[in-house]
């Protein structure tokens, strides 16, 4: 009688049936599994963000991106919509409530290191702009209307 269950057809069926699962599943997942960003890219990207956010500083995109690229992580990543943008925004408000402590010497330390004439990359943090002043130059100048 036991050997006529193990040999059963349904008993059989049930570890082919989780053999075939066990290797269609991570080939079919194998497209969508990335590695996360190593915890020191995220730190970089809130500690970027937390010094614009208090400091007033604001971010040279190409040079922020160039960084991240060397960390390999995107920046679409990182942001607050991105797929890490949660881990960030965490590391981001523990960051910026240290930084608003003592807001004076953080600012100055973060320049030193990320400003225009950082010692660790510069232009990463440019001076906030003047107030009034538009962020960019338009192309050309608008003509009257004739």
């Amino acid at each position: 009688m036991f050997l006529r269950h193990v040999l059963s057809p349904h008993v059989l069926a049930r570890p082919m049936l989780a053999l075939g699962l066990a290797i269609a599943l991570p080939v079919a997942a194998q497209a969508q599994i990335r590695n996360a960003p190593a915890p020191r890219a995220l730190e970089f990207a809130a500690y970027i963000f937390s010094a614009a956010n208090v400091c007033g500083y604001r971010i040279g995109v190409e040079q922020f991106e160039a960084l991240l690229e060397k960390q390999n992580v995107k920046a679409a990543d990182v942001s607050p919509r991105g797929p890490f943008g949660g881990k960030v925004q965490t590391i981001f408000a523990l960051m910026s409530n240290q930084m608003q402590l003592n807001r004076e010497q953080a600012c100055l330390a973060v320049a030193g290191e990320y400003g225009p004439e950082g010692n660790v990359a510069k232009n990463v943090l440019l001076p906030a702009a003047p107030a009034g002043a538009p962020d960019a130059a338009p192309a050309e100048p608008a003509k009257p209307a004739q």
